[in-house]
């Protein structure tokens, strides 16, 4: 009586754990189905690619960088082609942006590391009411809390649209000295990375 209790007491544990492989398989699967279904590419590695279903991002690669003109956070009216003939770093961010938060200090550091060849980082507010006091107090919190001195430029609606019109954030565009964008990461792309698109940027290719 004894054994044939264990016996079933063995049998209703291997059943369960026979039902729990077969479950967690089957959600690791689902898992895996939804996650390849939300994958979205941030950078587009070859030049000439062309954006997928996947990644609607634009590629700008090869193409004169949109010309635009507009307002500093210090009330300063700047335009790219006040840039003309330099490699120019233009970073869109935002302060609700938290990878944007992480690669502001790499730019200050490749700002003055690359100034003496000419290098201008210049950043692009995307916060939606940016004249606003509440978002103007958390931007100038966001500059000091990341060391950003480059400058600091205020969106309007048109600049976004010319760059693609930027549903992910950061996004960044590498500029050389003749106004063609040569490389361009949207979302947060590794330091080294970032570093390298300069030197591109720098060398003049």
């Amino acid at each position: 009586m004894r054994n044939a209790l264990v016996g079933g007491i063995i049998v209703v544990v291997v059943v369960v754990l026979v039902w729990a492989g077969i479950h967690n398989v089957k959600a690791r699967h689902a898992a895996e189905a939804d996650a390849k279904n939300h994958q979205m590419n941030i950078t587009v590695d070859k030049p000439g690619a062309s954006a997928s279903m996947d990644s609607p991002i634009a590629d700008l690669r090869g193409k004169p960088a949109a010309i635009f003109t507009l307002t500093s956070n210090t009330g300063k009216r700047i335009s790219l082609n006040d840039y003309k003939g330099k490699p120019v770093l233009l970073n869109f961010w935002a302060t609700w942006c938290t990878p944007c938060k992480v690669e502001m200090p790499w730019f200050e550091e490749f700002q003055k590391k690359y100034a003496a060849q000419g290098l201008q980082v210049v950043g692009i507010n995307e916060d939606e009411d940016a004249k606003s006091p509440e978002i103007q107090a958390q931007i100038k919190k966001v500059l000091e809390n990341t060391g950003v001195d480059y400058t600091i430029l205020m969106s309007d609606s048109k600049v976004g649209e010319a760059y693609g019109g930027l549903d992910v954030l950061p996004a960044t565009f590498f500029i050389d000295r003749n106004g063609k964008i040569v490389a361009q990461a949207i979302g947060l792309a590794p330091k080294e990375e970032a570093e390298a698109n300069i030197q591109k940027i720098l060398g003049g290719s």
